[in-house]
């Protein structure tokens, strides 16, 4: 294990049950780095391979919570987040399931080729923009590989008591992964194949707001509009998405946006003036600032950073709409600034 593995083992702290892990607060925890090997790899379906990934001096991994993901850094320029699947009581073994995307820009496409049972893999994380918030009452719904960071969720909900449905929705039942793991659960699990059903009755899901409910939806842009839409009538902050790709409209300024302004790092001591054509994030970064970046298009969080001072003008699809108002944190990789000067805690 590398040092810097070591080191931040005190940052994190195993929860000793899965009733205790529900939620997770904002800036817990240090960025992890590491190499680790491929211990298992499972077809799940069709297009879905899962991978086990451990230490391979067969340490303990750090902790993590329902809803947390992890880089896949493939090649100096390939980082891909894939969510962490498999149970958090397991100490010894990271799990994700990657679906091959016909228009893969190399991520899965190297995972299904080229990662297999004993290969080295560099990992960074976990973190987790998409925790589990307690409730009383669950409704999941997934499409396709959004299922993931539902099972760690199911079985949460499960030890803390809660009661929960899960509707899965996918194209074909041959391509939709752990369906045979979930039929354990009975009538708490819909599986709903679009060629067999069409699409997800989201109206008989969703169409009675209940106030002792959160929703958790994960999957393809279409599927997170049409819930955003038939939640409108749901109490605010009730529903939490996680998004594979930008949120259409994201990157648009908002009234009163600036081109150019100022960035004050408070425990580095460094400003910068960010122009027009530059991100935070780039102008950071060259200036010797320690930040970090996976996606850059403000989908993965890891470049989230704490605001001290100034209003950010947010082009992101992690923050909810209820976590912009804040103020409070940023994505530097694509949220810009509605006042002259941003003061960061970098």
């Amino acid at each position: 294990m590398n040092v810097s593995l070591m080191a931040t083992f005190a940052c994190f702290v195993a929860a000793e049950t899965l009733a205790d892990v529900v939620s997770t607060p904002k800036f817990e925890v240090e960025e992890l780095e590491t190499d680790l090997v491929v211990a298992g790899r499972d077809v799940l379906a069709d297009g879905v391979v899962a991978l086990s990934l451990e230490d391979p001096t067969g340490r303990p991994l750090p902790g993590w919570n329902p809803g947390a993901h992890i880089d896949l850094i493939l090649s100096a320029s390939l980082v891909r987040q894939y969510s962490l699947c498999g149970s958090p009581t397991d100490m010894g073994t990271w799990r994700i399931a990657v679906l091959r995307d016909p228009q893969s820009r190399g991520g899965s496409d190297v995972v299904h080729d080229k990662l297999h049972v004993g290969s080295s893999v560099r990992v960074r994380g976990p973190r987790n923009h998409f925790p589990l918030v307690s409730a009383p009452r669950y409704q999941f719904i997934a499409g396709g590989i959004g299922i993931t960071p539902m099972l760690p969720m199911i079985e949460a909900a499960e030890a803390a008591g809660a009661r929960w449905h899960l509707a899965y929705g996918g194209r074909k039942r041959a391509s939709m992964a752990f369906v045979e793991h979930l039929s354990a659960y009975g009538e708490r699990v819909t599986i709903w194949p679009q060629d067999e059903q069409g699409l997800l009755d989201l109206q008989g899901i969703l169409g009675s707001a209940r106030e002792d409910t959160l929703v958790y939806c994960c999957g393809p842009e279409a599927l997170l509009s049409a819930v955003e839409g038939a939640c409108a009538s749901w109490p605010t902050g009730i529903l939490h998405l996680e998004r594979f790709a930008a949120k259409p409209g994201a990157d648009e300024p908002t009234s009163g946006a600036l081109e150019s302004f100022e960035v004050i790092c408070q425990r580095s001591g460094i400003t910068v003036t960010i122009p027009a054509s530059r991100s935070v994030f780039e102008v950071l970064e060259d200036a010797g600032v320690s930040v970090l970046g996976s996606c850059l298009e403000g989908i993965c969080g890891t470049c989230e950073a704490a605001v001290i001072e100034g209003t950010p003008d947010h082009r992101d699809s992690v923050l909810s709409a209820e976590e912009q108002a804040c103020n409070d944190a940023m994505m530097l990789c694509v949220s810009r600034s509605l006042s002259s000067r941003l003061v960061l805690d970098l």
